[in-house]
């Protein structure tokens, strides 16, 4: 539990100042996560242009591998970022990773083909993956304590949401260059460079969080001057049981959202038999839905507690994912498909609203930046970032419905992890 000397700084603002701030901050994960779903987008495209000919299926399942292999640095980062935040600052952290992933995006975009320099081409894209997967790792831990401890006592839920409707934001932004790009260049002119230009746009909008750090004000130790930031001994002695929680529910928490929405795409062209261009209209429509629900379902928690959030996103989960899934394979309509991958999303909303703040919560200030990033980045790693994989590897040996049962378990583990949670609505550990 934090003390009411660990605010920081954050209650002497004005209500103007924290909305400022809480925009500035939102904006930075904003970029940080249009450069990370940018790849996921775009990898349709430009998978053939790094492997060696092969089927379509293996291309995309190689490019989704690196892919994956970005969520293995996650808890690198979320670590290094993590302790960095809780010694010298959230701003100053968030900063320097939304620094380092455009610069990874501008390294994707410059990459040789592999018909160019062979297995260098792949060898490169790993390399701005794991630079892409370090940066992530401590922009969520960082973005979730720094939104939790500037929002307001008694709106936390729904100022903290802005952490997804930025993250949700970043993926919409990312969609909607893709739609873009397609209607302007066609098919063929996006296979040979148009994804690139996705990339570009990623690198130089990265560049504008220097300009927006300006209106961030600084919370937790940092503010205040003080040092004494936790260490991982410190973290794994006294701090085990939240940190295991929060894997716990990062596991289904993540994989039923990258489900929902980045491995989307490919499930509908690849198993529904949408249009490319068609599966992206209809996850641009979803996606502003998702996003727009998000601060509802923050202030719902503000009224009814996380916990009650959390344990509702597991149960739901846990009975209506193989439903959804089922019916969305025999779906012939895109109306239809579109209502299905709603209903996913509403489920995963009652989630998403308030990860990063039910996480910070189970934290102490001097250690809160540290357990919450690298707790998320081990959990989505191990369960988030290997979704895709897991689903095409299921679809290639021919039990595709196999994937929406491990769904369905990892959401039965959430809700057991969910049921041990506190109820924080009378004692605010950040107040």
């Amino acid at each position: 539990m934090a003390s009411h000397a660990d605010r920081g700084n954050a209650a002497a603002i004005t209500d103007a100042q924290r909305l400022r701030a809480i925009l500035a901050g939102s904006a930075g994960n904003l970029i940080e996560w249009y450069d990370f779903y940018i790849y996921a987008f775009t990898a349709l495209y430009f998978s053939a242009e790094f492997f060696p000919e092969s089927n379509a299926l293996v291309q995309v399942m190689a490019t989704s591998g690196i892919f994956a292999v970005g969520f293995l640095l996650r808890p690198i980062g979320g670590w290094y970022f993590g302790r960095f935040a809780d010694r010298h600052g959230r701003q100053r952290a968030m900063v320097v990773s939304v620094l380092m992933m455009g610069l990874g995006a501008l390294l994707i975009a410059a990459l040789p083909t592999y018909r160019q320099v062979g297995i260098a081409a792949p060898a490169l894209l790993l390399l701005g993956r794991m630079l892409q997967g370090f940066s992530t790792g401590g922009q969520y831990g960082t973005a979730a304590t720094y939104l939790s401890e500037i929002a307001g006592r008694g709106r936390r839920g729904f100022w903290a949401s802005f952490q997804y409707v930025t993250l949700i934001g970043g993926q919409l932004l990312a969609t909607l260059v893709i739609l873009a790009l397609q209607h302007l260049l066609g098919e063929g002119a996006m296979k040979a460079y148009g994804w690139r230009i996705g990339f570009v746009i990623g690198a130089g909008g990265a560049a504008l969080i220097l300009w927006l750090s300006r209106h961030m004000h600084e919370t937790g130790q940092a503010a205040q001057g003080r040092d004494g930031a936790g260490t991982l001994r410190e973290l794994f002695a006294h701090h085990t049981r939240p940190f295991l929680l929060v894997m716990a529910l990062t596991a289904g928490g993540s994989l039923s959202f990258y489900t929902f929405t980045t491995y989307m795409q490919k499930y509908l062209v690849l198993t529904v038999g949408m249009t490319k261009p068609d599966a992206t209209l209809l996850m641009t429509v979803v996606l502003v839905a998702f996003m727009l629900i998000q601060p509802v379902m923050g202030a719902l928690s503000d009224r009814i507690g996380r916990r009650s959030n959390i344990v509702l996103f597991a149960a739901l989960a846990m009975a209506l994912t193989v439903p959804i899934f089922t019916a969305l394979a025999a779906s012939r309509s895109v109306w239809v498909a579109g209502l299905l991958v709603m209903a996913g999303l509403v489920i995963n909303s009652f989630y998403t609203s308030v990860s990063g703040l039910f996480k910070a919560e189970l934290f102490p200030v001097h250690v809160r930046a540290l357990g919450v990033g690298l707790a998320y980045g081990v959990g989505n790693a191990l369960f988030g970032g290997t979704a895709e994989n897991v689903a095409l590897g299921f679809k290639q040996i021919g039990h595709e419905s196999g994937f929406y049962w491990y769904v369905t378990v990892l959401a039965a583990v959430a809700l057991v992890a969910g049921l041990m949670l506190k109820d924080t609505r009378r004692d605010d550990p950040l107040a």
